[in-house]
């Protein structure tokens, strides 16, 4: 379709477009050399399109980079991170970039290595962290569906990849999800240059390549001269008009676009001009700005309701009553439906194993807010993470436990990015039984217990799991939720109440010989236990921890001192990063406590729960005779 007269840029608005462009090259090569860092040739080869999008295509209030009406963009292409910085300079919102201004762009040099690196999602303009490529399309395709499913807004997400990133898996899932799902307000740009991060690309600058992979996958595609800025305005004016598919903008490029000698080279990549050459390299670009104006981003329609994600309250207490026997993962999917009735802005998201994590619960009951990820975690979470920018959703990812150590890279940059998401882990450790080792997770407690400021729930009923859901609702930051496929007792009235970083002391008396620390299966077998050296006065102390993290430090040092210094941890885990070394961490300081720990050694195979629990060490009989080794000794 002919873009019509009406909506086709001046010649004078072209020409400040290639004006930005070119301005945005000087400040990135400017900033690199004073710097002696960066990567100016990565900005230079996105400079047409960066000035496009942000001068002429996109809609946002410029001194309100966060408001929920505007176009979002995401910057895949990490290392070029810093020209994102100069174009909102360029846009003129100096009080997003503290200490920066347009007339010295080197004078904060701590402040320009924080604008040169891939992760500056603590500034307002920058919705999420890249680190090292492939997150950033999937975390576009859940703003783009949150757009278009939760919020009905007109708000549009922009994400430029790099051509050297589209050869991550996590890519071709994004593009297979936005697909699906008809994101017609999602539009993906390829800067296509050539050049990778130590060579050259397999396809080169074959950008037919690129098309066809694209159209493959059900995406409207165009392939532009990505240095022609009225050929970008073009393309982007088209895809605008195309409904119920997602939009692919395969961008022709060079790397050090502008730069004699340097464009379309090798090896010049994250190497800034040098300081000899660097006065030349900007005259030149300068006798080719023409203008010296600025233009208007255009205003947002402003249609984005209002939401609100925090103070979930629970509607009713849980309906369990003790004894029952109810399995912590069905617990979980109920507790997740009843949360959905709380709060209407509650989404879940599945990798089709909602059947085996009970997620169809809440699908049943709030269709409109399950998200079917199929069988890609990777993408599963970067969509999460889409979803909960900006406060738009309580999001909650569903699946096996052992799922989730393939999307560990996508975690990590939900961390760095400070953003509030929710990881439920069922059918966890050996006691998942005959589906055997590959589908048992027996490190995600030591994976999720490495990332920063990540709540680590590992509830051992029905009812703590139900206070465990809403907990992570109203919980900043990243939450797992640990639960288990066994049906195993009730063991908490609806009235108790839990916290987080509180364990629960569910079994004391004054001559309690030894503490036992569990959590989940292994804290039903304690209680075994307990039962029968009770019968043999030899009562021992049980904690329930709730939360592997935070660890409640002060209630284990306290009873451990009370029954002799002597703690015996029980885990569904491997022994490396779980509760035992957790426990020893927390009392290490601590003279005369001493730490058995029993935990999954080896490779488990497939078996009967309970024969499984026995087998690798972590059964009721395995903590009796724990008990009376650590007393005889």
């Amino acid at each position: 379709v002919a873009i019509p007269e009406e909506d086709k840029p001046d010649a004078d608005t072209v020409q400040v477009l290639r004006d930005l462009a070119n301005r945005l090259r000087i400040h990135s090569i400017r900033t690199t050399c004073a710097l002696s860092t960066g990567h100016p040739t990565s900005c230079s080869s996105a400079a047409e399109i960066m000035s496009v999008l942000f001068f002429y295509i996109m809609k946002y209030k410029q001194e309100d980079p966060e408001n929920p009406n505007n176009d979002r963009f995401i910057l895949c292409k990490g290392h070029a991170a810093l020209i994102l910085c100069h174009t909102w300079v360029e846009v003129g919102n100096i009080l997003s970039l503290p200490f920066l201004c347009r007339s010295d762009l080197t004078l904060m040099e701590d402040f320009l290595i924080t604008l040169d690196s891939r992760d500056v999602a603590r500034l307002a303009f920058v919705d999420v962290a890249i680190g090292w490529y492939g997150p950033g399309l999937g975390t576009a395709c859940g703003m783009a569906y949150t757009g278009k499913y939760f919020d009905n807004a007109s708000y549009r997400v922009f994400c430029l990849l790099g051509d050297g990133e589209s050869w991550e898996g996590s890519v071709w899932e994004a593009l297979a999800f936005g697909s699906h799902y008809n994101l017609d307000n999602l539009m993906a740009i390829f800067d296509v240059n050539r050049l990778g991060h130590s060579g050259v690309l397999p396809i080169e600058n074959c950008i037919e390549i690129y098309q066809k992979r694209c159209e493959a996958f059900g995406w409207n595609t165009y392939v532009v001269d990505g240095r022609d800025v009225e050929a970008l305005c073009d393309v982007f004016w088209q895809a605008a008009q195309v409904k119920n598919k997602p939009t692919a903008i395969i961008a022709k490029t060079f790397k050090g676009r502008g730069i004699p000698s340097v464009e379309d080279t090798e090896n010049w990549h994250g190497k800034p001009m040098p300081t000899e050459r660097a006065d030349a390299i900007i005259k030149l670009i300068e006798s080719q700005i023409e203008t010296n104006r600025q233009l208007t981003p255009k205003s947002p329609v402003e249609d984005s309701p209002y939401v609100n994600t925090t103070n979930v309250e629970m509607t009713s207490l849980p309906v369990y009553e003790v004894g029952d026997k109810v399995a912590t993962r069905k617990a979980c999917g109920l507790a997740l439906a009843k949360l959905g009735h709380a709060n209407d802005r509650v989404i879940v998201l599945d990798g089709d194993t909602k059947n085996s994590t009970f997620s169809e619960i809440f699908k049943k009951e709030h269709p409109e807010r399950f998200i079917e990820c199929f069988i890609a975690e990777q993408n599963m979470v970067n969509v999460a993470l889409g979803c909960a920018i900006r406060g738009r959703t309580i999001a909650f990812v569903s699946t096996l436990a052992a799922f989730l150590t393939r999307a560990f890279e996508q975690i990590r940059i939900g961390t760095i990015t400070e953003s509030n998401i929710n990881l439920i882990g069922s059918n966890s450790g050996v006691s998942i039984g005959e589906d055997g080792p590959s589908q048992m997770a027996l490190e995600d407690l030591a994976m999720f217990r490495a990332v920063p400021n990540c709540t680590v729930f590992y509830p051992s009923d029905a009812v703590s799991t139900e206070y465990a859901v809403f907990l992570a609702a109203n919980t900043q930051g990243l939450c797992y939720i640990r639960t288990s496929r066994p049906e195993t007792d009730v063991i908490y009235s609806p009235t108790e109440i839990f916290e987080i970083g509180k364990a629960k002391v569910i079994r004391q008396s004054v001559d309690d010989k030894v503490t036992v620390i569990g959590a989940g299966v292994t804290l039903h077998e304690i209680l075994v236990a307990a039962d029968e050296l009770s019968k043999q006065d030899t009562p021992i102390r049980v904690i329930d921890l709730f939360t592997i993290k935070p660890l409640d430090t002060d209630t284990i040092i306290a009873h451990a001192k009370c029954t002799g210094g002597r703690i015996i941890t029980v885990e569904d885990h491997h022994l490396e990063g779980g509760i035992g070394e957790a426990v020893c961490a927390a009392v290490s300081m601590e003279p005369d406590i001493l730490v058995h720990s029993l935990a999954v050694q080896g490779v488990p195979r497939s078996g009967k729960p309970s024969e499984l629990l026995d087998m690798f060490g972590i059964s009721a009989r395995h903590i009796i005779v724990s008990v009376k080794c650590m007393l005889t000794n």
